[in-house]
């Protein structure tokens, strides 16, 4: 397998984190991805992240570094590692309320009566091992469970496609899946075959609702929306414009220290906390939209 390198560094602002990630992409040798994150810890801070297949020029990436604020790139090779074979041996199955999230070589494992979701270890980002996937799988079981069906879901910055997935395999009714990220698609797309749900699952490249599919099947009744505490609170007046009254929006991606802050401001919009439900340190919130 090719040797691989990363350079990360750290900026006090989005709009410089922004401007330095495209910047990066303009390098030689050219990064094979680059990413941008917000460091959850209150600090305001932006980490930007570059991978590359040769090792990048220190003193190209020294002087990005100090036109954009940032701190000095730290610059790693990352060992030969055969990820889907580790990431076989690693993942366990996980249980969230009824569902059973796995990949293909814990098949045989699916409980009696339990609702099967199959994530391969190739497309391992989201697939129920982290505390917000798993939190939106028990509200989605916990809503279904007190009678509720959607008839109308969305699942906006889907990841893998396990929420979308997990609302399409108990109700029969048409759900929509769309994330910023044309890989994410690719990688929800790829799984929602795998689990047979082509005809009732549409996955699609959108920021936030930004796409007409979504708009054409508005308004839902349930909307998942796992991503981060601000884009949450961005998506919030698009969020009520295409909730339904009296629909539900599951909620994740959000610190147990930023959650009152969320519901506030969804609050502010006619949508409302029901529950709320914390693993570990992440929070999961149920919301519904004033009737």
């Amino acid at each position: 397998m090719p040797t691989t390198y990363t350079a990360f560094t750290r900026l006090p602002a989005k709009d410089l984190a922004d401007a330095l990630s495209e910047a990066l992409e303009e390098l030689e040798p050219e990064p094979t991805g680059v990413g941008v994150f917000e460091i959850e810890d209150g600090s305001g801070t932006w980490e930007v992240g570059g991978y590359f297949l040769e090792p990048p020029n220190d003193i190209e990436l020294a002087l990005l570094a100090a036109a954009y604020n940032a701190r000095p790139f730290v610059v790693s090779e990352v060992p030969d590692t055969d990820w889907v074979d580790k990431v076989r041996r690693e993942l366990t199955p996980v249980v969230a309320g009824r569902f059973f999230v796995y990949g293909s070589h814990d098949a045989e494992k699916i409980p009696e009566g339990s609702v099967p979701l199959l994530i391969e270890a190739a497309m391992a980002f989201g697939t129920g091992h982290h505390g917000t996937t798993q939190g939106c799988l028990e509200a989605l079981d916990r809503l279904a469970a007190q009678g509720f069906e959607g008839k109308s879901v969305a699942d906006i910055g889907c990841g893998t496609a396990v929420l979308a997935m997990g609302a399409a395999s108990i109700w029969p009714n048409p759900v929509i899946a769309s994330d910023i990220d044309e890989v994410a698609v690719e990688v929800a797309e790829a799984n929602v075959s795998a689990n047979g749900l082509s005809d009732k699952l549409t996955c699609v490249e959108a920021a936030g609702f930004g796409h007409p599919d979504l708009s054409a099947r508005a308004p839902y009744d349930l909307i998942f929306a796992n991503i981060l505490k601000q884009p949450l609170i961005d998506l919030a007046p698009d969020m009520s414009t295409h909730l339904a009254p009296g629909g539900f929006a599951i909620l994740s991606g959000i610190l147990t220290r930023q959650a009152d802050e969320v519901v506030e401001v969804y609050a502010q919009n006619g949508i409302k906390q029901v529950r709320r439900d914390v693993i570990g340190d992440w929070v999961t919130l149920t919301m519904q939209k004033s009737e």
